[in-house]
């Protein structure tokens, strides 16, 4: 199998309005994510965590903020981008905000 690097993003407020959500809400947001794993378990290598922002080094070593909506990863498996693509048709991430989105870039063997 072939393995594929996710990247979730979101809008840059999410983190902060997360911290502002009720613990019942949370518990939910965590059900629908782990049912979504429970659902692809065959296809998860690392279910991933959610990111901090982050900082990106040009070549002259300056760091500067990274792009500020990525906002989480995992790595999966499978035979075919369009397989694994298929995966997220019901990923809860996608629920979070009209602009959230979901990246997937196969890793290529060295």
């Amino acid at each position: 199998m072939k393995k594929f690097m996710v990247i979730y993003s979101a809008p840059a407020k999410t983190p902060e309005q997360m911290t502002q959500v009720s613990k019942e809400d949370h518990a939910k947001v965590m059900e629908a994510w782990m049912a979504w794993k429970g659902k692809h378990e065959a296809n998860i290598v690392d279910f991933g965590a959610p990111l901090m922002p982050g900082e990106a080094v040009n070549k002259s070593g300056e760091w500067t903020a990274a792009n500020p909506t990525t906002s989480g990863y995992s790595v999966l498996q499978g035979n075919s981008a369009e397989e694994v693509k298929a995966l997220f048709n019901d990923h809860p991430h996608l629920g979070w905000d009209p602009s959230a989105a979901i990246e997937v870039y196969e890793c290529v063997a060295m």
